[in-house]
Order: structure tokens, then C-alpha cells, then sequence
């Protein structure tokens, strides 16, 4: 059993069972599909999806015409899958429905750290 299953062991034992829901609700907005696909995405030596992780520094999304312009970044500028991994991401956004234009720009400035995580990666990671 790892720290996860403890917790969330812990959080069943304290936390009343959740209402079921009356329908499940998509993300709304094509701004919240984009982002919901690229938590979809994840990196391929780091078991934490690319939104979470902190590689998307900019997100543009035009809804009115459907574009989608991504500045995503990598953990390390010798990462082997830098040629190939902005097309993995441009295309998992292009399949979002209303999505019609999808451009992802590869940058390398400012470096990541971990401290671009969100708290639920650290969390995953054992990092917190």
C-alpha cells in the first residue's frame, strides 16, 4: 500500500459519500475542452499529464474561429521527443471539437522548474 491509498483511505473514512450527480457536465467553453485535452497529454518520462506539469506557458484560444495557439515548453532543451511532441500535442488539441487551426510554438525561455507544477502534480509526484 503506498501514501496515496492511505489518503485515500483517509479521505473515505472522514468524507461523506458525494451526491450522485443529476448528468455529468462537459467542460464548457472552448477554452476548458483545450485545457481538458492537453491534461490528456503526458509527458513521456514523467507520469504527470503537460498542463499539470507546468509545459503550457501560454494558452490562446479564439472561439469564435477556432484557433488555438499553444506556447508549450519541454523539462529539458535535450529531451529526445523535442522534434516530435509538439505534433502530439497539436494534434490531440486539433481533434477537440471547434477546434479548426491549431499552432503549438516550441520555447525554451524561461527554463522549467518544478515550481511551474500545480500542487495536484507535486502531490502526485510525492513532492508536498
Amino acid at each position: 500500500m503506498n501514501i496515496f491509498d492511505l489518503i485515500h483511505q483517509a479521505k473515505e473514512a472522514v468524507a461523506p459519500p458525494p451526491a450522485a450527480p443529476a448528468a455529468t457536465t462537459p467542460a464548457t467553453g472552448l477554452h476548458a475542452r483545450v485545457i481538458e485535452a492537453l491534461r490528456s497529454v503526458f509527458d513521456p518520462e514523467i507520469p504527470v499529464n503537460i498542463y499539470d506539469l507546468g509545459l503550457i506557458y501560454g494558452l490562446d484560444v479564439d472561439e469564435a474561429r477556432g484557433k488555438v495557439h499553444i506556447r508549450l515548453t519541454l523539462t529539458a532543451p535535450g529531451c529526445p521527443v523535442a522534434q516530435t511532441f509538439p505534433e502530439v500535442v497539436g494534434s490531440t488539441v486539433d481533434a477537440v471539437p471547434g477546434v479548426n487551426e491549431v499552432e503549438v510554438e516550441l520555447v525554451w525561455q524561461p527554463p522549467w522548474s518544478r515550481d511551474r507544477m500545480s500542487e495536484a502534480a507535486r502531490l502526485q509526484l510525492g513532492l508536498l
